[in-house]
């Protein structure tokens, strides 16, 4: 829900969204990745599959306390701001910044991830011609 918006994305709605996380590296680990791909899913996993059916609305928007007491974890609160494709795509790339770094620090991981691996940027399709993207 888009509460800013002046027509119908300010209604609940939905979109099929994808996700692309583009990693690089100066040097490649010891499989000759830049990063195993179920590294990526360890660390990201949970977090992404959150997103899935679940509303995401501003927090100042008139309806967030009846949507959030309705539909609980549902519902994800973005504070003071319209969950836009943009927004999404900056929220995503720093959580996934920090859950990839204190996933390399584990040594519980199963999949390793060298200290040269960076998060270059995030990018949110909105539908297959539409997208936002977040780098540092």
């Amino acid at each position: 829900m888009l509460s800013k918006h002046p027509d119908l994305c300010k209604y609940p709605h939905g979109h099929s969204r994808k996700v692309e996380v583009v990693l690089e590296a100066d040097t490649l680990d010891r499989n000759e990745m830049v990063c195993d791909f179920k590294a990526l899913k360890d660390a990201l996993g949970d977090y992404l599959q959150g997103f899935d059916h679940a509303m995401c609305v501003n927090t100042e928007d008139p309806n967030f306390p009846q949507l959030k007491k309705a539909y609980g974890a549902q519902v994800i609160a973005f504070k003071g701001e319209d969950p836009t494709t943009e927004v999404m795509a900056r929220t995503i790339f720093l959580e996934a910044k920090k859950r990839l770094a204190v996933y390399g620090k584990s040594k519980k991981a199963k999949y390793p991830i060298t200290v040269a691996l960076r998060l270059a940027r995030v990018r949110v399709w909105e539908t297959s011609s539409s997208w936002a993207e977040f780098a540092e």
